[in-house]
C-alpha cells in the first residue's frame, strides 16, 4: 500500500477528482497531515466519512521506525528502519539560523566515491518520497522545534532517484506542507550531467552543490568514479548552462583529504577551475570512518589550502565539524548497526 506522506498537492487533487470529490478536499488533507501533524485519518473532521475511508484503504498513514538517535553538540544523527526492514539515516545541525536536516535519498549508493562509507555499500534501492518526508517529520516530532533548512545530501545519489526527489521538494516547499523556502533547500549532486541540465529547468529556486572533491580529472577519476563518465570539462559546461537559467550561485563542496587533494598546487589548480563563476567553496575537513584508508588533512594544510583559494578571491569557507563523537560520517551509523 502507498503511503500518504509520498502523495504532492497535485497528486491528492487527482486522487479526490477519481473518486469523486472536491480538489479542495486535497488542500484540506494536507492542512491535516502537515500543520495539525494528525496520526489517525480518524481525527479529520471536514472531510466526509465515505471519502476518508476511501483513504484509508488506499493509502497508509504509518510512519518509519526511530532505531536509534546519537547526539552530541549541536548535531544529532538519526537511523530508521524501513518496512522492508532496511536502514537510512538522517542527521539534525543546529546552526545560528535554524535547524538544518541532511536527508538521504537511497538505501545505499552506486556513485562508489571511494572516500565515503555510503559508496561502499551499493544501492539497495531508491527511496519513496514518502520515506524522505518522514525523515524530516519525524526529526522535527523528536525534537519538538521547526525545521528550517535542509540539505538532500545524506546515503545516496539524489539526482539517481530523481522523480521521488522534485515530489519531495514540492511536498516540502509548499506552504500548507513543510512550508521550507525554497532557497532553504539544497541538493547536492556528485556530478550527473544530464540531471543537473534537467534541474536547471525546475520553477523553484532551490540551491544546487556539487561534490567536486579535486581540482583535476586524474585526481576526480582516481576517486570519483562519475568523473570517467562525465568528466571535469563536461560538468563544468553544465554548471555554465544551468546558472544561464537559474541566475542562481552554485556551492562546491570539497572534501580534504591528506596527501590525495590537499595540496597547496591543488589550491591553486581549483582557484584557476572555478574562476569567474559565481560560486562558493565549502572545505570540510574528512569525517574518518572505520573501513576505508583516508586521512584528514592537519589543520595547517587545511588553513593553508583555505589561504590560496582566499588571496584569488575565490568565495570560500570551512565547514563547521559536527559529530566528532558520533557517527558522523555519511552511512556510518547504517554500517554499524548492519554489521558491515
Amino acid at each position: 500500500m502507498m503511503n500518504i506522506y509520498g502523495l504532492s498537492l497535485d497528486d491528492m487533487e487527482s486522487y479526490f477528482e477519481r473518486i469523486g470529490a472536491k480538489k479542495f478536499h486535497a488542500l484540506q488533507l494536507f492542512s491535516w497531515l502537515y500543520e495539525k501533524r494528525i496520526q489517525s485519518y480518524d481525527e479529520i473532521t471536514n472531510i466526509r466519512r465515505e471519502y476518508l475511508d476511501k483513504l484509508k484503504s488506499n493509502y497508509s498513514i504509518s510512519k518509519l521506525k526511530l532505531v536509534q538517535v546519537e547526539r552530541d553538540v549541536d548535531v544529532s544523527k538519526y537511523l530508521f528502519e524501513l518496512s522492508d526492514l532496511e536502514h537510512i539515516e538522517a542527521v539534525l545541525m543546529r546552526h545560528d539560523y535554524g535547524n538544518s536536516v541532511c536527508v538521504s535519498s537511497q538505501v545505499g549508493c552506486n556513485m562508489g566515491c571511494c572516500f565515503c562509507e555510503s559508496g561502499r555499500r551499493k544501492k539497495v534501492r531508491n527511496l519513496e518520497t514518502d520515506e524522505m518526508v518522514l525523515q524530516i517529520l519525524m526529526i522535527e516530532e523528536d525534537l519538538g522545534e521547526r525545521i528550517s533548512h535542509v540539505v538532500v545530501m545524506g546515503i545516496g545519489e539524489p539526482f539517481d532517484n530523481y522523480e521521488n526527489l522534485i515530489r519531495f521538494l514540492k511536498i516540502i516547499n509548499h506552504p500548507k506542507g513543510l512550508a521550507i523556502g525554497a532557497r532553504h533547500i539544497t541538493v547536492s549532486t556528485c556530478g550527473v550531467v544530464p540531471k543537473i541540465l534537467e534541474f536547471s529547468q525546475l520553477p523553484m529556486q532551490v540551491n544546487l552543490a556539487i561534490s567536486l572533491h579535486a581540482p583535476n580529472n586524474e585526481i576526480r577519476d582516481r576517486i570519483m568514479p562519475i568523473n570517467r563518465v562525465y568528466p571535469i570539462e563536461q560538468l563544468f559546461s553544465s554548471l555554465k548552462k544551468y546558472y544561464k537559467s537559474t541566475n542562481r550561485r552554485i556551492t562546491f563542496e570539497y572534501v580534504l583529504l591528506k596527501d590525495i587533494n590537499d595540496s597547496l598546487e591543488n589550491a591553486e589548480e581549483l582557484a584557476h577551475l572555478v574562476q569567474d563563476m559565481n560560486c562558493y567553496i565549502n572545505l570540510i575537513p574528512y569525517n574518518s570512518t572505520n573501513h576505508l584508508q583516508f586521512e584528514r588533512s592537519n589543520t595547517v594544510q587545511i588553513m593553508r589550502f583555505y589561504d590560496i583559494l582566499k588571496k584569488n578571491h575565490v568565495n570560500v569557507t570551512i565547514r563547521k565539524e559536527f559529530g566528532g563523537k558520533i557517527s558522523a560520517a555519511c552511512g556510518q551509523l547504517r554500517s554499524k548497526k548492519e554489521g558491515v
